[in-house]
């Protein structure tokens, strides 16, 4: 009887375990679509800020490059540092810099005030990122990749929502309505700050799998590991240069070429991101079930033929054309971070906040020279450039296989 009541106590606590994994990626996906849908709303505003303080497209580049270096530069530093000495309590301090700059973008009176603002979002962004995506890794019993696509979706999915509320609330009311997103980064910092709770609860079984996922995976030679990762970051060039270019000027496309009023134009691109945002979930299932090289592959080279063909669209296939776009690109990224923490084992952090950094800064330096394109030529040219990157996909063949079963059960790790 007593061993049937040990073994009954025993069951209970694994399926709270359980329950509280699924609790905490909820968490942090909610946190994390409050948290980027807070930082889209800064692109989907573009057009009332070039109007207002008369920017040419180069100074809207500026504006992301800003944003996406501050976020980019941090994160693989962020990451190091949280591998060795993780900190809990850091998600809600990022986003309180996100809060301090989005006020401040609400009452910028000038364009150094704007890129300054951008830079605290940044800075918020670069602190929240790796660590959150480490905290997914934690929670996730195994299925690595389900577990980061369903952090990223949140994202994704806030992204996507930022120019929808753009259109419906800051468009009829003015720039200075920024400013009441601040309730959505105050309700972001009580969520983050309950999940720190559980993350410095949870911190010695962090530790003890950074070890055991140390002696666990395949050693390949440094050679090997280099020139996978310089690989997959070509992909993720690819990737962010083209995403970088809808997410920035496809409003702007929509207009010049279609004569599309603003909030029009916000509503293609809230479903162009609404679609990104449920490749993102697809591909981190596909991912654990097939494999992560076989998603990479079908994912950025898969959607050539649709960016190629967008550029001649009427309005009606580019609208379907987006969201096939968006389904098939989104995919990768999930596969690409776990792919990449596999070939690196111990360090998801630092991986992470390569990744993430990477990602961001392709995307700054991509708004700024688009920008800068699209004043030299026009911006119908520069969807047409855009439209061949997604061929570096190509490289995917040089990637290795890491012959690894790649779905694990949900419950080894807390057993």
């Amino acid at each position: 009887m007593q061993m049937q009541n040990g073994v009954t106590e025993l069951t209970r606590k694994e399926e709270i375990a359980e329950n509280t994994v699924f609790a905490v990626l909820i968490a942090i996906s909610i946190s994390h679509l409050l948290n980027d849908t807070i930082q889209s709303v800064i692109p989907a505003i573009y057009p009332l800020l070039k109007e207002s303080f008369h920017l040419s497209f180069t100074q809207v580049g500026l504006i992301t490059l800003t944003f996406q270096l501050t976020a980019s530069l941090l994160q693989p530093f962020v990451g190091l540092y949280a591998d060795h000495r993780p900190q809990p309590y850091c998600l809600a301090i990022g986003m309180g810099f996100t809060l301090v700059g989005l006020l401040l973008l609400s009452r910028a009176g000038n364009f150094p005030m704007i890129l300054c603002s951008a830079a605290l979002v940044g800075m918020g962004s670069s602190i929240f990122h790796p660590e959150a995506s480490r905290l997914a890794r934690m929670a996730s019993g195994g299925r690595h990749g389900f577990a980061q696509s369903i952090f990223q979706v949140g994202g994704n999915a806030g992204t996507s929502l930022g120019p929808l509320l753009a259109a419906m609330i800051i468009v009829p009311r003015g720039r200075y309505s920024v400013g009441w997103f601040s309730v959505v980064a105050l309700v972001a910092i009580v969520v983050l700050s309950s999940v720190g709770h559980w993350y410095k609860r949870n911190l010695f079984r962090l530790k003890a799998a950074a070890h055991k996922a140390r002696g666990s995976h395949p050693v390949m030679s440094r050679k090997r590991v280099a020139w996978a990762l310089a690989v997959l970051i070509a992909l993720m060039f690819s990737k962010f240069f083209y995403l970088s270019s809808m997410k920035d000027y496809f409003t702007f496309y929509l207009i010049a070429k279609f004569h599309l009023t603003v909030q029009e134009a916000q509503l293609h691109l809230f479903l162009f991101l609404f679609s990104v945002a449920a490749g993102t979930i697809i591909g981190g299932h596909l991912g654990d079930r097939f494999g992560r090289k076989y998603v990479i592959w079908g994912s950025i080279l898969g959607v050539a033929p649709f960016t190629v063909v967008l550029p001649y669209a009427n309005l009606f296939w580019t609208g379907a054309l987006t969201v096939v776009i968006g389904l098939i690109l989104a995919s990768a990224f999930s596969a690409i971070l776990v792919y990449a923490q596999e070939l690196v084992p111990g360090k998801v952090g630092m991986i992470a906040g390569l990744f993430f950094g990477f990602a961001f800064g392709m995307a700054g330096v991509g708004s700024a020279v688009l920008g800068r394109l699209a004043d030299q030529t026009s911006i119908n040219f520069v969807f047409l450039v855009c439209s061949f990157l997604p061929l570096i996909g190509l490289l995917t063949a040089f990637l290795p296989d890491l012959n690894r079963t790649p779905h694990v059960s949900s419950g080894a790790e807390h057993r």
